[in-house]
């Protein structure tokens, strides 16, 4: 079974869970006061295998599932044995990261609570469009454009979100977590970058 499947599956089954048992919810959701002030660090990891209702759950595990196996064979053809390993570590460590600047900015707040993966798929999506800068993402099936224009439209969209606090999405960890992505594989492969700027220079 793949790492990305797991993944859906395990998160699926957490999140449904705690949709029904609120103590569960309460317990392992990200509050950044319990997590800065009682030392309940196991909330930063715990929290992005919670999700707010059953649309927050399938919107990020759809576009894990859309993205998730892509990324997984191009870490397989590079990477070899040590390919799980990453993944598991990019997964995770974007969990972690996407929420730093949310713990400093709600650290005093002991009312701000936080769920949902989305800093991790954020990850995934945007270490796809790393290695595919070209591949066409829809949205709504209608508006086609290469993946890379996607992701710029998406950093500018959830900055502009952020900035204007109008919901309760958490962007700050749309843009750490893609941030993070970008670095992770970056790191892993930097030849990787190179091939990137070829193939938008080819596009254009």
């Amino acid at each position: 079974m793949s790492f990305t499947l797991l993944i859906i599956i395990f998160t699926c089954i957490i999140s449904i869970m705690a949709f029904s048992n609120r103590e569960m919810m309460s317990r392992f959701q990200l509050n950044p006061y319990s997590v800065i002030h009682r030392g309940e660090w196991f909330r930063v990891i715990t929290h992005g295998f919670l999700h707010a209702n059953y649309m927050h759950l399938f919107v990020n595990m759809f576009v894990l599932f859309m993205f998730g196996g892509a990324v997984e064979e191009y870490f397989r053809a590079y990477f070899r044995e040590k390919a799980i390993l990453y993944l598991t570590l990019m997964y995770f460590g974007a969990i972690i990261v996407s929420v730093l600047s949310t713990l400093q900015k709600h650290k005093n707040d002991m009312w701000y609570n936080g769920v949902g993966a989305s800093g991790a798929v954020s990850a995934v999506l945007f270490s796809s469009v790393l290695f595919q800068p070209l591949t066409s993402i829809c949205l709504y099936g209608i508006l086609c454009f290469p993946g890379f224009i996607w992701a710029i439209v998406y950093l500018v969209y959830s900055y502009y979100m952020g900035k204007k606090s109008m919901d309760n999405t958490n962007h700050d960890a749309h843009i750490y977590g893609a941030l993070f992505g970008i670095a992770f594989s970056l790191l892993l492969r930097p030849s990787t970058g190179l091939e990137f700027v070829q193939k938008i220079m080819s596009w254009l």
